[in-house]
Order: C-alpha cells, then sequence, then structure tokens
C-alpha cells in the first residue's frame, strides 16, 4: 500500500526519506504534495476548517497538518495516516495510537455502531481507513446473511398485458389506434428500494478506495447480492427516503458507514473537485466526547452531567442578549448549575511551574472559565480545565484562586485515557461530585 503514517502537527515535505532525521517530519510523493499544497489553499478560499497549513522544514516549502485525525486521501489513492500526537507524549507505539482514537471515536455519535474489539483487533495490522471498510463490510454483510428486504414500488407502464389498475386518460392517449397494449399501474415487490441503493452505491465506492486484497474480494462478492439493484442516483434524496419498516434493525450499522462513505456525514471531509475523500476528525471534538462519556459515569448521585450548555450569555444590550456562553460540560444538582468543566486537547508540562512558562496553560483559556463561572456559577462554584493524562502531566496540579473572585476555584486535571477516569484532588474528594476519585492513579 502507498501511504505514509504521521501524527498530528507533523510537517510534510517533497524528498526522499532518506533525508529525513529528527522524526518530526515525513516525505510524500511530489504530486501528492502539490495537490495537498492546493487543498490547503482551497480551505482558505471557501472558510473551512483549516486541518492543514504552509510551514516551512529547514528553509524548504512544507506543510503541517493541524490538530485533526483520521485519513487524508490523495486523487492517487496515496494515503496519510494522521494519528492522535498523545500517542507520542505517552510514547506509544503507532498501533497503540490506532486503538486508542478509534476507542475514542466510538464516543462520536457517528461511529457508535464501531466493533471495538475486533477494530482493534484489525488496527495492529491495517490502517485506519481499512479499519473503517473492514467494519462497513461486516455490516454489510451482517445485513446479506439477514436478507435484503424488499418493498412494493408502484410502476406505470404500456404493456402488452393488463396487470393491476387500467389508467384510462393514459390509456386512451397514447393506445387510441394500439388494441394490444394497456397502459396500467401495478406494484412490483422487488429489492429496489432507497436503503438498497445506497448500501450498493456504497459498495462500489469503498472498491475503488480500499487496498486490501481481502476486503477487495469480499467487497465483490457482497456486490453480487446487489446485482439486481441500480445505484443510487441522488444519495442525498435517497437518504432522505429511506424508511426502515419494523424489523430492519439489522440494517442500522451498515446504513450508518453508508452515511459516512456517501454523504459526508464525518465531522471534514476534504474532498475537491477531483473528488478524493478525507476522513478528519477534530481532535478537540473526540477528545470533548471522550471525557464526557466516561466522566458521566465517575460522577456521583444526584449529580448529572450537560454537554454542550448554551443557556446563558456574557451580555445583555436594549433588551438583547449577546455571545452565547458554551462550556464544554455542566454538572447540576436538580436545576442548579454547580460545575463547568473545559475540556482542552493539549499537552501540559507539570515540570514547568516557572512564571514564564507556566506549565503550558493558555491565559485566554483562564479568562474563558472564569467567565463561565460568573455566568453559570453566579461565582461560586467549582471550575475544571480538563487535559489529557501525559508522562509530564500524570497528576492534578495545586488549585488556582481568582484574585477578585474569593467563591470560584480552578482546578487543572488530567484525564486517563487508558484507564477513562478523570483524576481528582484530595480537596476534592470531600465534595460528593464523584465515586471513587482518583488522586494518584
Amino acid at each position: 500500500m502507498h501511504g505514509t503514517t504521521i501524527h498530528e502537527f507533523d510537517k510534510l515535505i517533497a524528498v526522499d526519506t532518506s533525508q529525513l532525521s529528527d522524526g518530526k517530519s515525513s516525505a510524500v510523493p511530489l504530486d501528492v504534495f502539490h495537490w495537498l499544497e492546493s487543498e490547503c489553499l482551497r480551505q482558505s478560499d471557501n472558510g473551512n476548517s483549516a486541518w492543514l497549513r504552509f510551514t516551512q522544514h529547514r528553509g524548504c516549502r512544507a506543510l503541517q497538518v493541524t490538530s485533526f485525525v483520521g485519513v487524508i486521501r490523495a486523487p492517487n489513492g496515496y494515503q496519510i495516516e494522521v494519528l492522535p500526537k498523545i500517542g507520542k507524549a505517552m510514547s506509544a507505539g503507532k498501533k497503540d495510537a490506532r486503538q486508542l482514537l478509534i476507542d475514542m471515536l466510538c464516543c462520536l455519535r457517528e461511529f457508535r455502531h464501531i466493533q471495538t474489539d475486533s477494530a482493534n483487533l484489525l488496527a495492529k495490522r491495517m490502517p485506519l481507513l481499512e479499519v473503517f471498510i473492514t467494519e462497513f463490510l461486516q455490516a454489510v454483510q451482517h445485513v446479506v446473511k439477514r436478507g435484503l428486504r424488499s418493498t412494493y414500488n408502484t410502476h406505470e407502464d404500456n404493456l402488452f398485458v393488463l396487470r393491476g389498475k387500467l389508467l384510462h386518460a393514459q390509456h386512451l392517449r397514447q393506445n387510441l389506434f394500439r388494441a394490444d397494449r394497456f397502459f396500467t399501474s401495478h406494484d412490483e415487490f422487488t429489492t429496489d428500494r432507497p436503503v438498497n441503493r445506497v448500501l450498493h452505491s456504497a459498495l462500489r465506492c469503498v472498491l475503488m478506495q480500499t487496498n486490501s486484497e481481502r476486503n477487495q474480494r469480499l467487497t465483490r462478492e457482497l456486490i453480487f447480492h446487489f446485482a439486481d439493484i441500480p445505484l443510487s442516483a441522488n444519495y442525498r434524496i435517497d437518504f432522505q427516503n429511506i424508511n426502515t419498516d419494523r424489523g430492519m434493525g439489522y440494517y442500522n450499522d451498515a446504513l450508518a458507514w453508508a452515511k459516512l462513505i456517501l454523504a459526508d456525514q464525518s465531522p471534514l471531509t476534504g474532498s475537491g473537485a477531483n473528488g478524493a475523500p478525507s476522513l478528519l476528525f477534530p481532535m478537540e471534538a473526540v477528545f470533548e466526547a471522550y471525557v464526557a462519556k466516561h466522566l458521566r459515569r465517575q460522577l456521583s448521585p444526584p449529580f448529572r452531567l450537560k454537554t454542550q450548555v448554551q443557556s446563558e450569555h456574557l451580555v445583555a444590550h436594549k433588551q438583547n442578549s449577546w455571545f452565547r456562553m458554551k462550556p464544554d460540560l455542566l454538572v447540576t444538582k436538580g436545576k442548579q448549575s454547580v460545575m463547568v468543566l473545559d475540556t482542552k486537547w493539549k499537552i501540559l508540562d507539570q515540570s514547568k511551574d516557572n512564571g514564564t512558562d507556566k506549565y503550558c496553560l493558555s491565559q485566554s483559556d483562564f479568562y474563558q472559565l472564569y467567565a463561565y463561572g460568573q455566568t453559570y456559577l453566579n461565582g461560586e462554584g467549582d471550575l475544571v480545565l480538563v487535559y489529557p493524562l501525559t508522562d509530564a502531566f500524570d497528576a492534578p496540579l495545586p488549585q488556582f484562586k481568582f484574585n477578585k473572585a474569593l467563591g470560584l476555584r480552578l482546578w487543572v486535571l488530567p484525564f486517563c485515557l487508558k484507564t477513562k477516569r478523570l483524576l481528582i484532588p484530595e480537596e476534592l474528594c470531600f465534595e460528593p461530585y464523584f465515586l471513587g476519585a482518583i488522586a494518584n492513579a
């Protein structure tokens, strides 16, 4: 397979790989590099999230992937697999980083149907795109084994035999001098229905993308079962017209994959005029979903976790509310807000505790949390910045105090991606928020 594997914020250059020695950049073919440059320029024109940006490496032109992970696929089939940067910070290999990413993607709504155990096994020997394709093919195979569902479709046609209902107006208009024809409307029991058409189209698309001989063979076998079903002429219309009848729950996983493959359902799909799809996911959103899913289990009742709350505004002006406040996570007790949490996909270093480096924390993040504390907690409660746990940040930082907001406490806490738990300092253990609080996991 033609391709390379990098991490977030690694650089891409168009030179021979033998010239690379720092481990922070990767070489790609010249035509792939030129295509990436055009994609980078296209992003600046259409205003999409910048998953790629221009930079330099040793005085040469280079491109840097930002905080997006997944698969970039060039028109010639060359694939660039982008893994989370946390893999390097945790001294994990590419296999472990790929498995971690799959586990985290399962927390996104579009990927909750991934069979995690089998996907993690595949990740040990397959690139990420092939893992996704294998999951899709297994879902379609399950549909085929259960049987493709048929439905009655109404057809109008000028036939030699009377079949169904005779449409008198059309019959007289077309067959006034033809006694051997009947213009009829009749129902036909067929597998030609929108859900089967989009699965057939997704299989054809996958056949062009996979480089695995096993996946190619399985795809062709599955396409054979769809031979009598036409391809979808319009994906969006077919998706809108899909009606999953009772007993069609076994279609759900395959349909979810088909939406991802055909209908650009990923958080970002970079596909230019050449039609080369790339599945990329913003790690900030992936990390937030991962923390939200597992932190909810760590809360003790009656506390509850809410996501993407946006009920408060920063200011009021002329009887209007401006600048909506959107914290990532909010802990409530009944109708009362008691804690605001914001996830940050950044690497901290607890050894850099001087006034210059400040643990690599961002001043703007503190401003943001302070505003959340005033609007959602009325200046009284706990604020938490959640960062991924790494070798350089493996314990909660001491409490931060706002000088003129004595009722607000700010904590910077690590979230362990392996144990799926937030590490809690002893001071918060006395609060009833969390179950089985851990300070030194």
